[in-house]
């Protein structure tokens, strides 16, 4: 019996394969040739944009957050 976890994990799985054995045998026939530049630049876009994306986040983050109290000098004990 599989659980939903490893079946929604097969799916992923499977399909993560079929993308990467049709993407390769699209990119080397030679039919495709008028596409292949497409093939090549579309991931290398999103994973730019993706990139871009997470650093963004990250400046909105640190230019939006309140900057912590400083620590007060702690006094020795008498």
């Amino acid at each position: 019996m599989v659980t939903k976890d490893q079946g929604i994990g097969w799916l992923i799985f499977i399909i993560c394969a079929i993308t990467a054995i049709s993407y390769s045998v699209a990119l080397f026939i030679p039919a495709l040739e008028s596409i292949r530049l497409w093939l090549v630049a579309t991931p290398v876009l999103i994973a730019f944009i993706a990139i871009l994306g997470i650093g963004a986040w990250i400046g909105w983050t640190m230019a939006t957050t309140p900057p912590p109290k400083p620590i007060e000098e702690i006094q020795p004990e008498e």
